[in-house]
């Protein structure tokens, strides 16, 4: 499946999107109007109602409500009985990329060891609803899944390929392009083919990343939770470095793991671009949320860019 034509207006709307979030997290405690965030997009108040609808599918102001900590808490409120649910099941319910089919398979210790000697890795950047993605893929499946911003490409291309130091990376669009279609395809909610993934770490990082495979679109969980779910209450600064090592954005959600105080902040790709994804899976899964923007406290921004 081709990426499609209205991908690269629908990485544009994501950095007017993204404009917005950060013009909304420096101004919350002013309660900014429409015309003000619409201004910081670089829009007419008209135009911004309109991109917002088309991109999220709610008006501006329902959305906005997505962005805030109450309604981040208020999830976290039922994330243990969700993700429990979820791992009793071994099932991640209706929502997870909406229903994209994935299966995995792990390097054996063997491969682990060799760092990715002999194997093939081919490469392609391709414009999305989150900005452009670097995607990796080798014969058996999908390897590496990231974000590049403009002028980020060499960066996201050397952090990816440093996670596999001995194998052949080449540079192939073509290849990439099917996986990524359906990938995007299942995010605008149309039924893609299955996507296979490869995960290389290590059998604790697997266990956590399946977690987070089950958890279902619109979800949250804290890193507490997680860690006791896996049966590992002691082990939360362990989840938390699998989690900030997942190497396959957006199929493993690891975007849906927050602070136990509800606090958004922190992702190895950008925390902005982490609320644009919570809050547009929010949206489309809660989309009776009331027209009003509770107030909240300031975030302190975190130090990591892991977690």
């Amino acid at each position: 499946m081709p990426d499609g034509a209205d991908l690269p207006a629908a990485a544009r709307d994501y950095a007017r999107v993204a404009a917005a979030i950060r013009y909304i997290e420096a101004t919350l405690p002013e309660q900014p109007d429409l015309a003000a965030i619409a201004g910081a997009a670089g829009l007419s108040p008209q135009h911004f109602q309109r991109l917002f609808s088309r991109w999220v599918g709610l008006s501006p102001t329902r959305f906005l409500h997505f962005l805030t900590l109450d309604f981040a808490r208020d999830r976290l409120a039922s994330a243990e009985s969700v993700l429990g649910t979820a791992l009793d099941a071994g099932l991640s319910g209706p929502g997870r990329l909406h229903d994209l089919f994935v299966t995995h398979e792990a390097m054996t210790p063997g491969e682990f060891k060799t760092q990715g000697a002999g194997l093939e890795i081919r490469y392609g950047f391709h414009p999305g609803p989150f900005g452009q993605a670097l995607l990796l893929q080798t014969s058996r499946g999908i390897c590496g899944l990231a974000f590049a911003d403009d002028g980020e490409e060499d960066a996201a291309l050397s952090d990816m390929a440093g996670r596999w130091p001995r194998a052949t990376l080449i540079e192939d669009r073509a290849a990439t392009a099917p996986a990524m279609g359906t990938i995007h395809a299942a995010l605008t909610g149309l039924r893609g083919g299955p996507v296979r993934l490869l995960l290389k770490g290590t059998n604790f990082q697997i266990r956590v990343w399946e977690a987070l495979m089950r958890l279902p679109e619109g979800a949250v969980v804290s890193y507490e939770d997680l860690a006791a779910r896996l049966g590992r209450p002691d082990a939360v600064r362990a989840v938390a470095g699998a989690v900030g090592r997942n190497p396959i954005s957006l199929v493993i959600p690891c975007h849906r793991v927050i602070r136990k105080g509800g606090y958004v902040s922190g992702y190895h790709w950008g925390p902005t671009r982490k609320r644009a994804m919570l809050a547009r899976e929010a949206a489309r899964v809660h989309g009776t949320a009331p027209a009003t923007v509770p107030a909240q406290p300031s975030e302190r921004p975190s130090t990591s860019n892991m977690l």
